[in-house]
């Protein structure tokens, strides 16, 4: 059922953005100008997002000394991974779900512009 999609409109928007950074910038740049260029887009079309949004896990009753950093947040609700690589392996869709689980949030899209179209994948808890 349409209803059922969760975040569809938001997820379809940063899907779109994304489609248009794969077309102008093509294949074979490394993540971090992708993310470059996104930030740009989420900016120019006043989206709200937080680039390299820190995370600490707590295990038990003790918060690790370690963090993760997502790539982004956006609309303050849905993580975004971007990836640069041959394919979307279970690594980072088992990534992406430990950061949802960590989060407490619903969608995680991993997008990935190294290949020769643009590939996403929506992650659900």
């Amino acid at each position: 059922m349409e209803d059922e999609i969760v975040y569809r409109e938001e997820s379809y928007l940063i899907i779109g953005i994304c489609m248009e950074i794969h077309r102008v910038l093509g294949i074979g740049f490394s993540e971090i100008i992708y993310k470059d260029a996104l930030e740009y887009e989420l900016k120019e079309q006043k989206i709200s997002y937080e680039r390299e949004k820190e995370f600490r896990i707590k295990y038990k009753d003790y918060v690790l000394p370690r963090s993760f950093n997502a790539d982004f947040i956006v609309f303050d609700k849905i993580i975004l991974e971007i990836k640069s690589c041959k394919c979307i392996a279970d690594e980072h869709v088992k990534q992406t779900l430990n950061y949802l689980a960590v989060t407490k949030l619903k969608l995680g899209l991993i997008i990935n512009f190294g290949e020769i179209s643009l590939k996403s994948n929506r992650i659900l808890l």
